[in-house]
């Protein structure tokens, strides 16, 4: 296959790719001139080089921000749900907060290209501190979930709406560096979450979140202060030109946003995928099993909403979740499959890996955290060098063809690496090589698809990337949820002693039980065993599915990523 180059043209507005079909039309006039885009151009030539770095330091603490966040959740969420006796829930509350995360990205989307960017990041910024506030306080499972989706949304559009502004402001070719640069606090948060993970387990779990509520909005605010003075120069010189107010009643605004937001695809698409994946997960911890009319209806009435979510998008919604025409490049379904299939291979096992890291190895919290940041501690080195070769060669579609086979590798190597007994040095081996195709996966992912749009089609490409593979995540937390309670529980009532068998369930719900049985004894052993063979069978998921990412890869144009920076523009 021929590289295909995209030509592009220069003047006054950011780069566009000229489209690769002729008969394609082009967008509506109306997304062209929608004001969040007029002021990310805007500001991107009012502002100075100090602005662009206290805008990229800022970015930058946010990212840090979200990654200690997360590298806190994953060590202390066994913790937590064990406190609540609801530790096999893990990959349930997993689901839901990643179906949550992936329907808040488009509607954020269309804040950002409505309104401005700054509306939506502080909008997603006040979701997140309501919901760490939540957190702290949470007295049941019920709160704890619920506190997991309000800061899982508003994290995730926070940095849904950095990595937009990102894109706004780095040239094509740069764009690479700019996402490894804003990414690359998870080399610092990968070992410094796992001994604060376990400060706070030993002390109170609540100021892990406690913490992170006041740091966040302190980290925001420069780029939300950096931001507003330079879009104020700018309509001060008169390069703001916003589009015309229309005047409605209330009523009459109410129905335009919710159409605008489409906010019946929205619901049927939460809805829908929830019922569907939950079902999943509570199915072995239902009587019957697979057979219960319970299991059964969710499933087939989540199917039957998720169809009626894709008629609606098709053929009824005004404005669609998913514009249509940002669906048909070939480049653009590549990257979104690409990025669902790995999501969904990585999280058939990664939800339980800590877990089973300090029952099979008997690593402290802190070493099982280490081993399990591996991949967050690469995976930024490896991207400033992947952001690097992409602009010095101007394609990026041959890393994903080296890329692709160690991932491969590293994820069969972890099925056979998965029995006890095996030195845990080898999964520090597999980590490294998972962070490097992994890494590269993520950052091509989001090159890809914006090489493939214009500048007005940034957020909506991004949301469009970001909600797939919210969806991957959500089902390979099901995938995962699915096997560990149906081969779990029956590998510990076949392996206990029988003295321990009536209390396979407490052990089961309660990772401090399991750890509190001495390494060698009998019921540590049973346990190990259990553990090593629900997990294998994950790893086993997970490569098998990881294979369909070959197509996925020969799909992609090879396109020449040319260096468009505007001279009249301050950017990355």
């Amino acid at each position: 296959m021929d590289p295909e180059t995209m030509s592009t043209t220069k003047g006054a507005t950011t780069e566009r790719p000229q489209p690769l079909n002729t008969d394609e039309p082009e967008p509506p006039a109306y997304e062209i001139q929608q004001d969040g885009v007029q002021i990310a151009e805007a500001v991107t030539t009012t502002w100075t080089r100090k602005h662009l770095i206290v805008a990229y330091a800022s970015m930058w603490m946010v990212y840090f921000v979200n990654n200690l966040n997360s590298s806190l959740t994953a060590n202390l969420s066994a913790y937590i749900t064990s406190e609540f006796s609801e530790h096999s829930l893990l990959t349930v509350i997993s689901v839901v907060t990643s179906v949550m995360g992936a329907a808040c990205l488009m509607p954020i989307a269309k804040v950002l290209n409505l309104f401005d960017r700054t509306v939506g990041f502080v909008i997603m910024i006040l979701i997140a501190i309501m919901g760490l506030i939540m957190m702290a306080a949470c007295n049941n499972i019920a709160t704890y979930c619920a506190a997991q989706s309000f800061y899982t949304v508003g994290l995730t559009g926070a940095i849904f709406c950095i990595d937009v502004i990102t894109s706004d402001t780095s040239s094509l070719r740069d764009r690479g560096l700019a996402f490894a640069l804003t990414s690359s606090p998870s080399m610092i948060t990968a070992f410094s979450g796992s001994p604060l993970s376990n400060q706070f387990h030993e002390t109170n779990w609540r100021w892990a979140y406690g913490t992170i509520c006041i740091i966040l909005p302190i980290a925001a605010s420069p780029l939300i202060i950096t931001w507003e003075l330079a879009k104020r120069k700018a309509d001060k010189q008169g390069q703001l030109q916003y589009q015309q107010r229309v005047s409605r009643s209330v009523n009459e605004s109410i129905w335009y946003y919710v159409m605008e937001f489409d906010v019946i695809g929205i619901f049927l698409m939460i809805g829908g995928t929830i019922l569907f994946l939950t079902s999943f997960n509570i199915a072995g911890n239902t009587e019957g099993q697979w057979e219960s009319p319970k299991i059964i209806a969710m499933m087939v009435v989540g199917f039957c909403v998720l169809v009626a979510f894709v008629a609606y998008e098709r053929w009824l919604a005004p404005k669609p979740f998913i514009p249509f025409h940002l669906i048909t490049d070939r480049t653009v379904i590549g990257a979104c499959l690409l990025d669902i299939t790995y999501q969904v291979s990585y999280y058939c096992w990664a939800s339980y890996f800590t877990s089973y890291l300090q029952v099979v190895y008997n690593t402290s919290l802190t070493q099982a955290g280490y081993i399990s940041a591996i991949f967050d501690f690469m995976d930024p080195i490896w991207l400033i060098g992947c952001g690097f070769l992409i602009r010095v060669t101007g394609r990026f579609k041959w890393l994903l063809c080296c890329a692709l086979p160690l991932y491969l590798l590293a994820s069969g190597l972890m099925i056979y690496f998965r029995e006890p007994g095996h030195n845990v040095g080898y999964m520090c081996m597999c980590q490294i090589f998972l962070a490097v195709g992994g890494g590269t996966f993520i950052l091509i992912e989001q090159v890809a698809v914006l090489a493939a749009a214009s500048h007005e089609d940034y957020a909506a490409m991004l949301a469009l990337l970001s909600t797939f593979g919210n969806i991957g995540g959500a089902v390979g937390s099901s995938v995962s949820g699915a096997i560990w309670t149906n081969t779990l529980p029956v590998k510990l009532r076949e392996y206990l002693p029988a003295e321990l068998k009536d209390q396979w369930s407490d052990i089961y719900e309660d990772l401090e039980k399991q750890l509190s049985y001495p390494v060698g004894s009998p019921a540590r052993t049973a346990i190990q065993n259990a553990y090593a063979f629900s997990q294998r069978y994950m790893m086993i998921a997970g490569t098998a599915l990881m294979g369909l990412s070959i197509a996925w890869v020969l799909m992609m144009r090879n396109i020449k990523v040319q260096s468009n920076k505007d001279v009249s523009k301050v950017l990355f």
